[in-house]
């Protein structure tokens, strides 16, 4: 990317990724790799190859952001559909689970091994008709919250929570249809907090949930050099 950074892009869509890693060439950032992975059905075993293949191709890791997720439908609990309930905690919690578990022992060997998990406000608060979602994003926080301290004092690798708040994408259009997305600020722009979440510096937020307008707005001119 544009800090130097050697981007290693995970996903099912390789269009989608493609796109990407043009932005990321066009904009004189580092060439990233593209792996495509799709989470809905990703397995312990697929999730060990793939951090073997990261060992094989680049010798190390410094970081993982997890990022993706599905609404899996704003459903009540008596009629909400299983299959997008189990679609929506598989990608949102199993797959991070698993990748997280394989990736560790490399993360573990770099000196500041960094993982930063997107979560949401409807992790930690009740709110009717968010079912699955919300439900796998309070696994997110439970799970997160363990692994830090886990690691507080075996490893040097450290991770946080992100709350983006309301984000101009596909998914928060599905989730509020009636609101206007240009209130909202693109994805590029509270994309910096998960940038800043993969650096030494983040280290300091070890087990902490932010939230990335807050820490944006705390970080000021880094953003912008």
């Amino acid at each position: 990317g544009k800090r130097g950074a050697t981007v290693v892009l995970l996903g099912r869509n390789e269009t989608e990724l493609d796109q990407v890693y043009d932005t990321i060439v066009a904009q004189g950032g580092v060439v990233p790799a593209i792996v495509p992975c799709d989470l809905s059905t990703l397995t312990s075993d697929q999730a060990i190859e793939l951090a073997e293949q990261i060992r094989e191709s680049f010798g190390r890791l410094d970081g993982v952001a997890h990022i993706a997720g599905i609404l899996g439908g704003r459903e009540p609990i008596q009629s909400h559909r299983s299959m997008q309930w189990d679609l929506a905690i598989q990608i949102n919690l199993t797959a991070v689970f698993r990748l997280t578990q394989a990736l560790l022992p490399l993360l573990d060997e770099s000196n500041a091994g960094r993982i930063v998990f997107a979560t949401s406000s409807v992790g930690i608060r009740v709110d009717a008709y968010w079912g699955a979602y919300a439900v796998s994003k309070a696994g997110l926080e439970m799970f997160a919250g363990i692994l830090s301290q886990e690691l507080e004092n075996t490893s040097q690798t450290r991770v946080f929570t992100v709350n983006p708040g309301g984000t101009r994408t596909k998914m928060r259009a599905e989730a509020m249809p009636g609101e206007n997305p240009s209130t909202l600020p693109a994805p590029e722009i509270v994309a910096d907090a998960f940038l800043y979440g993969l650096t030494t510096e983040a280290g300091a937020f070890h087990g902490q949930r932010v939230n990335a307008r807050d820490l944006m707005a705390a970080l000021g001119t880094w953003l912008t050099s």
